[in-house]
């Protein structure tokens, strides 16, 4: 019984990150409105508000841990064939920017007082502002106090979700038979990904796409090879996304009405 418990834990899990995902490409500012998403669903599950909105800090966390990771490895390939690099500090200033962000966060949510019994006030609006204040400390500190292993471990698997996207992109330029190497297309790659983090347009769409076919096209691509391919591999790494998660969102909302009228 423990075991199907899991499992069906497991299962919620996956299928509203299927649902915010596809929440997060298909709408404007999707990454508030996705979070938010999630947190509900983790609380119709069992979840504490505060450890909900935990989950969600540690992921955007993780992710730009992640995302540091790659840079770093990516850096590492590119200097080791071009050393020269090294005299220019603006791709190690990134790269030490993100992991100086991830850090601080993580510090700072364990040493920082309570800042919300600071507000006085007996107003409706002060009460309000204090407990939303104190709901957001209980879960920055709820995800800064993990374990150091398991930061490494949430990390390691977002590096591994960068770098599986990447490849992904890269099966597609071989699948059109672009003559582009690995090194250079992660450098176009990780260049794109400082310019998708703005969330200008649902889903990076126009954006993203642009700037991959002018990345692709400046290292020698044809126009039409380079749109080809970054068509491909945005059906399969976006788009083919919506579908799988408006069905999770549906059969979560169908779970959640049958477990009321129980």
């Amino acid at each position: 019984m423990r075991a199907l418990g899991v499992r069906l834990r497991a299962r919620r899990a996956a299928a509203v990150t299927l649902a915010r995902t596809a929440i997060s490409i298909a709408m404007p500012a999707g990454a508030a409105v996705s979070a938010a998403y999630a947190v509900r669903e983790y609380q119709r599950g069992g979840v504490s508000k505060e450890h909900s909105a935990a989950s969600m800090i540690v992921s955007g966390l993780a992710s730009i841990g992640g995302l540091a990771l790659l840079y770093l490895a990516g850096g590492g390939a590119v200097l080791g064939r071009n050393p020269a690099l090294l005299l220019s500090p603006r791709p190690l200033a990134v790269v030490g920017g993100l992991v100086a962000l991830t850090a601080a966060a993580v510090i700072a949510g364990r040493r920082v007082p309570s800042f919300a019994a600071a507000i006085r006030g007996n107003g409706r609006v002060m009460t309000w502002i204090r407990r939303t204040l104190a709901s957001a400390q209980e879960a920055w500190q709820a995800g800064a106090g993990l374990r150091s292993r398991d930061w490494a471990v949430a990390v390691l698997l977002f590096a591994i979700n960068w770098l599986a996207d990447l490849l992904c992109l890269a099966a597609t330029c071989r699948a059109v038979g672009l003559p582009i190497g690995v090194v250079t297309l992660a450098g176009i790659y990780l260049g794109v990904q400082i310019v998708r983090q703005i969330p200008l347009t649902p889903g990076g769409v126009g954006v993203v796409d642009t700037a991959l076919v002018a990345g692709l096209t400046a290292a020698s691509a044809t126009a039409v090879a380079a749109a080809a391919a970054v068509l491909i591999y945005r059906l399969i790494s976006c788009w083919l996304l919506l579908p799988a998660g408006g069905l999770s969102a549906l059969l979560l909302r169908r779970g959640a009405l049958r477990a009321r009228v129980e």
